[in-house]
């Protein structure tokens, strides 16, 4: 099925997520009632279940005393995962565990090719460290997935990471190892989580891997996409076997949680620039995810216009 595009997709995803903010879970049944609406299920854009992800599949990444504490926490339905911010509730250890599956499963369906781009919506859980929940993120879906590809014979994988917030988690996680990972995201040293400097590079066996592109406060899309020009110029020259796009949405001048302007062109051009680096670097071999993004209609919108573009989708709902 090479040169298909696939959704991943579990209706548990329509429902609770991990943001106090009660109106972003609603983003995900907006988006496919969006990708319905623009016509993609009938023009091509095939549907795949997500699986949960096994526990032996999370311990590749995560400590057992960790998820051992999830399990607990998921089991008394209350109190905080972080310590902070992010509130545990009954049946929240399966919904991260569908994410990651999802991611899991977008990762395979790639570098089988029996898809040839897949959208994770729920993926993109970029903060989450092996020990520790963290930023909404219980489960770095991100890092289980490119374990899997490892142990399945893949070499050689580019994780590009466009949400405002850095992605510390998974730089942390692939710190030491031979894994691309480059991020663009607001810091000035305060903004959440804090990390994602230019002088963050990684150490050992992973040195020089880490890029970190840190965008100021008030960046609009001009600098940004002059910021992703470097960072994709980066992953051609690693020439990564697939690339992971985590696709936050939340740089956008709607989103209420970062001070980035970026403009729904700002996204479009973005999924142009990766889909186009795939073809050429990777045999089209691209995996995207959701990331963050906090006011549903403009996520639903700008994802919409990602299908779009990666799929050469028409836009049937808007030209009508």
């Amino acid at each position: 099925m090479s040169g298909s595009v696939g959704l991943v997709w579990h209706d548990r995803f329509a429902g609770r997520g991990f943001v106090p903010r009660r109106a972003s879970w609603s983003r995900y049944a907006r988006a496919v009632a969006s990708f319905a609406d623009a016509g993609f299920f009938s023009t091509g854009l095939r549907l795949f279940l997500a699986p949960e992800a096994s526990i032996d599949e999370l311990a590749t990444v995560h400590t057992g005393t960790y998820l051992g504490f999830l399990r607990e926490l998921d089991g008394r339905g209350d109190g905080l995962v972080d310590g902070r911010q992010t509130p545990a509730y009954r049946g929240m250890l399966e919904r991260a565990a569908l994410a990651v599956g999802g991611t899991v499963l977008a990762s395979r369906l790639v570098a089988s090719d029996r898809a040839m781009h897949v959208f994770n919506p729920a993926g993109g859980l970029h903060h989450a460290h092996p020990d520790r929940a963290s930023g909404f993120c219980l489960l770095n879906d991100i890092a289980v997935a490119v374990r899997d590809l490892r142990d399945h014979g893949v070499r050689r994988i580019a994780v590009l990471d466009i949400d405002a917030h850095h992605g510390d988690g998974t730089q942390a996680i692939f710190w030491e190892e031979d894994v691309l990972v480059v991020s663009l995201h607001e810091y000035d040293g305060r903004f959440f989580p804090g990390t994602g400097a230019a002088d963050e590079r990684g150490g050992g066996k992973g040195a020089g891997h880490t890029v970190n592109l840190p965008l100021a406060r008030g960046t609009g899309d001009g600098a940004f996409l002059a910021a992703l020009d470097a960072g994709l110029r980066r992953v051609r020259e690693y020439h990564p076997e697939i690339l992971i796009v985590q696709f936050g949405t939340d740089g956008h001048a709607d989103d209420p949680f970062a001070h980035l302007e970026l403009s729904d062109r700002a996204y479009s051009l973005a999924a142009e620039l990766c889909h186009a680096l795939a073809h050429e670097i990777c045999g089209g071999a691209l995996v995207l995810l959701g990331g963050g993004g906090y006011a549903p209609e403009t996520v639903a919108r700008l994802w919409t216009d990602m299908l779009a573009v990666i799929g050469g989708f028409p836009m049937l709902a808007r030209d009508a």
